[in-house]
């Protein structure tokens, strides 16, 4: 079973590739921190991150981990539109101390080693109701994603600036390497 993570700021594609893998057969969970915008907008809720970002934090913390054992449950490959890190990331550029709770969850809740990133992209970056960053927030969060990840340790793996199927295709190709090295490295300890 594997946890692949696609991360990378606000606007950058994330959201397009996941339902372009998920149209491929690939099995996909949606972005929480999105979902849970709408929900705590509709329900007049002052548990956004424009408001309260460390009461969101905590809200996106539960249905991360949720989605997380949800598929592990299931088993197979699965695609999430950004991790718990992420979290680590947001609550830190938004000045608030992180705390221990989201550097557990995250050392719990390993992801693939390696995470794709999807960079900052003017020509697509639009806002809407629950991306209301600049674009020059959206690459700020870029960086402090990217910096969180890497002191995670995780390998960090930059998406294409191409077309959505053009990311697919380096996504497919991406998870056949990673494939083929999980095989080798059985065949290598069953000899």
């Amino acid at each position: 079973m594997a946890q692949f993570l696609i991360s990378g700021g606000p606007g950058a594609g994330k959201s397009t590739l996941l339902t372009a893998l998920q149209e491929q057969g690939y099995t996909g969970v949606e972005e929480a921190s999105r979902v849970l915008i709408q929900e705590q907008v509709a329900a007049g809720s002052g548990l956004v991150p424009w408001q309260n970002l460390a009461g969101f934090a905590e809200l996106a913390l539960t249905r991360m981990v949720d989605q997380y054992e949800q598929a592990r449950q299931r088993g197979g490959a699965t695609f999430f539109d950004r991790g718990i890190p992420d979290i680590i990331a947001y609550l830190e550029v938004g000045g608030i101390p992180v705390p221990k709770i989201y550097h557990n969850a995250a050392a719990q809740y390993r992801y693939h080693p390696a995470v794709l990133m999807a960079p900052p992209w003017p020509a697509i970056y639009v806002n809407d109701a629950e991306r209301w960053q600049t674009f020059a927030e959206a690459a700020q969060l870029y960086q402090a994603l990217y910096q969180t990840y890497q002191r995670l340790g995780y390998q960090l793996v930059e998406l294409p600036l191409v077309p959505v199927m053009d990311r697919v295709q380096f996504v497919q190709s991406w998870v056949a390497t990673h494939q083929r090295q999980v095989q080798k490295s059985r065949d290598l300890r069953a000899e």
